[in-house]
C-alpha cells in the first residue's frame, strides 16, 4: 500500500459492460457474473462459497446522488466437485434497487477495498461517470465480454489529485490525505478555528511558493486547489475530532449533536471547495493583469460568478458586447450547469471552467449546442477524446481570450 495512491483504498478493481442476462432480470434468474483468473488474486479462491459484504451504488448524469443499497456477493466455485474440470468461480447477487435499475451495456465495476468489504458499482452506458470511473482507473472499454482487471494500483497513473479525489468522493470513497507538519502552524495562524475561505486560499498558495501564475496558469490552479484541499482536510480532521471528544466527554449519548456536527461539516466542505476555486482564479487573473468583478448582480438579481472587463462595463450600454465575457465557476458540473444559461444576457456565448474530468460526450455536446464553452485545466484535457479536446479551452487560453478583449 502506497500513500496518496489507489492502493491506498483499494487491492484491485475489475469492470465491465453488463451483458443483457446479467442486467435484465426479466430474461434470466441466474444473478450471477463470472469472475476471471485474475480477480481472483485479489478476491481469493475460497473453497466453500463465501458472501461478502459490499457497498453496491447505481450512478447516472441525471441524479445528484447514487442510489445506494448494503448487501453481499458471494463467491463460490460453480465446479466444485468436478475433479474432472478446473475451478469456475462466480460472484451470485441479490436483488438490490441497484440491480433493478441496472441496463443492458452499463459498466459494472467491482473493487476489494482494503478494508476488506466490495464496492459494486453500476454506471449509466455512456454516462460522465461511466467515463470517470474507466479514467479514475486507468481502464478503457474493451471488446471481450468479460472483467478488465487491475491490481496494481502504484504507477503515476493512479497518483490520487484534486480531480482523482473528486470521482473517488462521488462513488463513496473518503480520501484521507493529510499535511500534519502544517497543522501546528494552522491553528496559530487561525486561532483554532476554521478561517474565511479567502483567507485559507491565500494561506494554501503561500505554502507553495515556487507555484507562479504567470509562468503556468492550467498547472497553478490545480496545485493550488491540490494543496488547499489537502490542508483544509487536516484541519478539518482535528478540529471535528475535537468537538466529538468534547460530546464524549460530557457524556452525551444523543445522537442529533453528532449528526449536525457532519452535517455541517458536509455543508462546510461543499461550499468552500467552489469558493477555493473563485479565489484561486482571481488570484490567475491578477497575475496576468485581467481585470474582473465577481458576483456581481445583473438582471433579474443573478450574480455569475465572474464578468470581464468589469460590472460597470456590463452595466454600461454603450459598451460594445463582443468585449464582454461571462464565466461561471464549478468545481463540479454535473447538470448544474445549466444553471448558468440565464445569467448575463448581454453575454450568448457562457464560458464555463471546471475541474471535472472525463464529462461524458453527450454532455459537452449538449454544452455546446447550448452555447456554453467549457474551460479545463489543461492537464485534464487528457481525459477527454481527441473530439472533445478540439473544442475545449484551457485556463491560459481564456486568459488570451479575456485580455484580448480588455484591450480592443
Amino acid at each position: 500500500m502506497k500513500k496518496g495512491y489507489l492502493s491506498q483504498y483499494f487491492d484491485g478493481v475489475a469492470i465491465k459492460a453488463l451483458s443483457a442476462v446479467e442486467a435484465d432480470q426479466t430474461r434470466s434468474n441466474q444473478h450471477e457474473y463470472n469472475a476471471v483468473r485474475s480477480m481472483l488474486e485479489f478476491m481469493g479462491r475460497p473453497s466453500e462459497p463465501t458472501r461478502l459484504d459490499a457497498r453496491f451504488l447505481y450512478m447516472n448524469d441525471d441524479e445528484p446522488d447514487p442510489i445506494a443499497e448494503d448487501a453481499f456477493l458471494t463467491l463460490y466455485d460453480s465446479r466444485k466437485g468436478q475433479s474432472h474440470r478446473s475451478s469456475e468461480y462466480r460472484f451470485y447477487f441479490p436483488t438490490t434497487n441497484v440491480s433493478l435499475n441496472a441496463a443492458e451495456g452499463d459498466l459494472l465495476v467491482i473493487a476489494k477495498r482494503r478494508d476488506g468489504g466490495l464496492l459494486v458499482i453500476v454506471a449509466e452506458k455512456s454516462s460522465t461517470i461511466e467515463k470517470q470511473i474507466r479514467w479514475l482507473f486507468g481502464l478503457s472499454e474493451s471488446d471481450h465480454p468479460g472483467f478488465s482487471v487491475k491490481s496494481e494500483l502504484e504507477t503515476e497513473q493512479d497518483r490520487i489529485g484534486f480531480a482523482a479525489r473528486v470521482v473517488l468522493e462521488q462513488i463513496g470513497i473518503e480520501t484521507d490525505e493529510e499535511a500534519p507538519n502544517y497543522l501546528d502552524q494552522m491553528l496559530e495562524k487561525f486561532g483554532g478555528g476554521f478561517p474565511k475561505t479567502n483567507d485559507f486560499s491565500a494561506y494554501a498558495r503561500s505554502t507553495v511558493p515556487d507555484v507562479l501564475a504567470l509562468d503556468a496558469p492550467d498547472a497553478a490552479l490545480l496545485a493550488w486547489m491540490d494543496r488547499e484541499e489537502i490542508l483544509f482536510r487536516t484541519l478539518e480532521k482535528h478540529l471535528l475530532s475535537e468537538k466529538l471528544q468534547s460530546l464524549f466527554h460530557e457524556g452525551t449519548i444523543d445522537p442529533d449533536p453528532v449528526m449536525q456536527i457532519a452535517m455541517s461539516a458536509f455543508q462546510r466542505r461543499k461550499s468552500r471547495a467552489g469558493n477555493a476555486l473563485e479565489n484561486h482564479l482571481e488570484q490567475v487573473f491578477t497575475a496576468h493583469g485581467v481585470t474582473y468583478s465577481r458576483t456581481a448582480v445583473t438582471e433579474r438579481k443573478l450574480k455569475p460568478d465572474f464578468i470581464f472587463p468589469s460590472i460597470e462595463h456590463y452595466r454600461d450600454a454603450t459598451f460594445p458586447d463582443a468585449r464582454l465575457t461571462m464565466l461561471a465557476s464549478k468545481t463540479t458540473s454535473k447538470d448544474r450547469w445549466r444553471q448558468i444559461l440565464n445569467e448575463a444576457v448581454r453575454i450568448p456565448l457562457k464560458h464555463l471552467i471546471t475541474l471535472e474530468p472525463s464529462i461524458s460526450l453527450n454532455q459537452t455536446n449538449e454544452m455546446q449546442s447550448e452555447r456554453v464553452q467549457l474551460v479545463i485545466p489543461a492537464a485534464l484535457h487528457e481525459t477527454y477524446t481527441t473530439g472533445q479536446r478540439t473544442w475545449l479551452m484551457d485556463v491560459e487560453g481564456f486568459l488570451t481570450l479575456a485580455q484580448g478583449r480588455q484591450t480592443a
